[in-house]
């Protein structure tokens, strides 16, 4: 599959793997899945719910050269694996969006990794790849419809700051 985007998972094996979005990922052969924290590349894009700073269009040329990482695992212990891998990379955080995965729907971000990765993929400019992953799910695709005029605003924001501000319109 042409993706113009490396999505790549840290997968810490604490969920239920017949739920598991990025189980099902790899799978299809979407993203590269490892269980080794230190197998993840440095200068990554790592979407990171702790960040300070919002993704934007800003983050292009990162996430095409080195690649978007996203970390598998429960709530409970996040803060842990993102610590480690903030050091070493790029944190984003993504802007409000409301799930639409079975467990979590209307909440707001409460993603499934699969939510996560093509809400930084649209954001990116990268539709059509969001398109596709969203599509091994029958859910998929509301999450673009349910998201849509948030998820153009992001999308059109010049930088962080200003992704920010549309954020703060919606929620």
């Amino acid at each position: 599959m042409n993706q113009e985007f490396r999505l790549i998972i840290y997968h810490a094996n604490e969920d239920d793997p017949k739920k598991c979005s990025a189980r099902k990922m790899h799978k299809f052969n979407f993203a590269y899945l490892t269980k080794n924290i230190k197998k993840i590349p440095k200068n990554t894009l790592l979407l990171n719910p702790f960040a300070e700073k919002s993704l934007s269009k800003e983050d292009i040329s990162i996430a095409k050269k080195n690649g978007i990482v996203a970390i598998d695992c429960s709530w409970k212990n996040a803060e842990n694996s993102f610590e480690y891998l903030d050091k070493k990379n790029y944190s984003r955080a993504l802007p409000y969006l409301i799930a639409v995965n079975p467990i979590n729907y209307g909440k707001i971000l409460k993603l499934t990794t699969i939510e996560a990765f093509a809400a930084a993929l649209y954001i990116l400019d990268d539709i059509d790849q969001a398109k596709n992953l969203l599509n091994i799910y029958k859910w998929g695709p509301q999450f673009i419809k349910l998201n849509k005029e948030p998820l153009e605003d992001y999308r059109c924001a010049k930088n962080s700051k200003e992704v920010i501000e549309y954020m703060k319109q919606y929620f």
